[in-house]
């Protein structure tokens, strides 16, 4: 005697029903920057290319990094260190990392880190146009400035991306709020029909 093996709809083929709701989630954790994804690569390359430019006279982005002689000659302050690990850690590597996995949470962290970049830019510049009489050091060099707009750039389109994305978000899980509501009420009000109440006894 054969028996009934066939599966329900709906099913995958070892028996289990498919998590929607996973792959819901899985899908509202991503990103599609679309057109944009194209202009963030561009100034992650911008990034990159200002690490060997000039920083301030004749330390590049690189010395100011590692901190070698070249940055302790052009008495390179803390703004300067701090605005360039900033581009490197979250302007080129969480950049880079968002727009290959296209992760959420990577975009919101390269936000983030490059808003922070901004202000320590700002500082850096400011910090090269009022060194001490006494400080040795050239005033910002063209791969400071250019590593500041850069950021700038890539911060407001990184804010686009993630606002656009958390808006839809939100949407979606009002959407799945009210579609569980109504759900539950239809399960209170939903039930067996026992019989006319023309059949009742009186």
């Amino acid at each position: 005697m054969s028996s009934d093996r066939r599966t329900p709809d709906n099913t995958t083929p070892d028996g289990q029903k498919p998590d929607y709701d996973t792959a819901e989630r899985r899908i509202d954790s991503e990103i599609d920057p679309g057109v944009r994804a194209v202009v963030v690569a561009v100034l992650v390359l911008v990034l990159l290319g200002t690490l060997a430019l000039p920083h301030a006279g004749g330390a590049t982005g690189f010395d100011v990094l590692s901190g070698n002689s070249s940055a302790l000659g052009e008495s390179i302050a803390l703004p300067s260190r701090i605005f360039e690990w900033f581009v490197l850690v979250f302007g080129i590597v969480f950049s880079v990392l968002a727009l290959v996995t296209r992760i959420w949470a990577l975009a919101w962290a390269a936000l983030c880190g490059s808003a922070v970049a901004c202000v320590f830019g700002m500082l850096s510049i400011w910090s090269r146009q009022t060194l001490p009489s006494d400080a040795s050091g050239g005033g910002p060099g063209i791969g400071l400035i250019v590593a500041w707009i850069a950021v700038l750039l890539l911060t407001f389109h990184w804010l686009k991306a993630v606002w656009n994305k958390t808006t839809a978000q939100l949407e979606a899980q009002e959407r799945r709020r009210r579609a569980a509501t109504e759900a539950e009420q239809n399960s209170q009000w939903a039930g067996p029909v026992l019989g006319r109440p023309t059949d009742r006894k009186r």
